[in-house]
């Protein structure tokens, strides 16, 4: 199995990434700050378009993943689906990422791992 960072200093990676690119990036639901599951709520102007979730891939790498709901855009579907998530997983990080060019961010993350 490929070693990871924890869940803490992945989120916090992410957020200056974003910062960094001229983007922003908020905690939305804090989790287990050594193993948590990752939920990314990526988002262009305050508008979600993708989710992506941090995974182990079968060669035992860790992979980003597009993940939730056909229609995240849609505010009720996106939260039900974040909210069961939680319910039966808290310790579930849960970050919003917001960023211009966020299809291009998504390719990346799940291109690269």
């Amino acid at each position: 199995m490929t070693p990871r960072l924890t869940s803490r200093i992945e989120v916090s990676a992410l957020i200056r990434r974003m910062e960094g690119q001229g983007g922003t990036g908020i905690v939305v639901a804090k989790g287990d700050g050594e193993a948590g599951a990752i939920l990314l709520v990526l988002t262009d102007r305050g508008v979600p378009k993708t989710l992506l979730e941090r995974t182990l891939d079968i060669s035992g790498a860790y992979r980003w993943q597009a993940t939730g709901p056909q229609n995240i855009e849609v505010s009720e579907e996106l939260d039900r689906y974040i909210q069961r998530r939680r319910g039966y997983d808290a310790d579930l990080w849960v970050v919003e990422l917001d960023i211009a060019g966020v299809e291009r961010f998504a390719a990346e993350m799940t291109s690269a791992g």
